[in-house]
Order: C-alpha cells, then structure tokens, then sequence
C-alpha cells in the first residue's frame, strides 16, 4: 500500500473516531469520475488524488481494482488553478470511497456557490488554497468572525461570548486540540484588537 499525501499541518480524524457511511451508495470508480467530472466543470489546469491505495501508473489518479480497504482511508484531491494550489481532504469515513465522495460533493457545492451572484470578498474555494513555497504547508486560516462564528462587526460581548463556547469545544480537554485551541484563541484576540 501507498502512503497518502495528507498536506503537511491538516489535522486528521483519529482512527476511533472515523465512522461508517452509509449514505452514498457508489463504487469508488464511479466516485473518482463524478470528482473528475467537477473538476472540468471548474476548469482545473491538473489535478492528483492521493489515497493510501496503490495507483495505476498509466492513470494515476485511478487506484488498482480490488484492494482491500487500506488502514488509512483518507483522501487528499489537489489541483492547479489559475496559478493557486489548492487542495481538499477527508478522513472521516472509515471507506475511501466514502471520503472521496465527500471530497467531490464539497467540491461540488464550492463550485455550484462561485456561480451564484453574491459577493463575500473570496472566492468560494480560498479555504481549499495552499500557501507558495517550496516547504512544508500549511492550511490557510479561515477570518476570525468565521472562526468565532460571528458576524464580522459583531459586537465586542457577542464576540467575548462566543469565543467562550468555542474555546470550551476546541479545549484538548474536552475532545479538542492544541492547534484549534491557539486558534480561537487567535481569532478573540483579532477580534478584540484593543485589549
């Protein structure tokens, strides 16, 4: 088996936290075309799938039929596009195709939102853009308000009321992680830039 390209500083879904999908009822081959398919409709330069699969060396992005299903079920789907890198992944499922599904209907939806005629100040795919660099990357960090779940002129109590809920759900105490933690943490701190 391969090992998968998880984008360096991605968090992952532990093991025994991954559950079993029931609600997609397609077979992974199926579940690659109707990804590739979404990708034309973007307009993608060139695009990779990275499973923990063995891939066909004449088609790299198809893994070989009738593997068992890998310890790792994780996908990553990069792809090029008007000079950005971006990137999508998906561990949650205890299936591949489970997770590759998902990964397609996110980009799916993405897609379908960039041609609706509301303006948000990013296009609908900025969450999926990895930095330059020739070194490791990292996730782009989402605006604080989003990460608070606020308005972006909320309110300096809604925004001190808020970052007490979140920061009590990404505790590593309570089911969180240090890194989700920091960035509520960094989020309070943006939002209430005066204390």
């Amino acid at each position: 088996m391969s090992q998968i390209d998880w984008p360096a500083g991605w968090e992952r879904t532990p093991a025994r936290q991954r559950t079993k999908n029931r609600n997609y009822e397609v077979e992974l081959q199926q579940a690659i075309e109707d990804l590739e398919a979404e990708l034309d409709r973007l307009g993608v330069d060139d695009w990779r799938l990275s499973t923990a699969m063995d891939h066909q060396s004449r088609n790299p992005n198809y893994p070989y039929a009738n593997q068992p299903e890998p310890n790792d079920p994780g996908v990553v789907v990069r792809w090029s596009m008007d000079g950005e890198q971006y990137a999508v992944a998906c561990d949650a499922y205890s299936r591949v195709r489970d997770n590759l599904r998902t990964a397609g209907l996110y980009i799916r939806e993405k897609r379908k939102m960039s041609n609706r005629p509301v303006t948000t100040g990013e296009t609908e795919f900025a969450n999926a853009r990895l930095p330059s660099g020739d070194g490791d990357t990292v996730a782009a960090e989402a605006p604080p308000h989003e990460i608070l779940e606020v308005a972006e002129d909320a309110p300096d109590a809604v925004v001190r009321d808020a970052y007490r809920a979140r920061v009590q759900e990404a505790h590593p105490d309570k089911g969180g992680s240090r890194e989700q933690f920091e960035r509520v943490q960094r989020a309070r701190e943006a939002m209430l830039d005066d204390e």
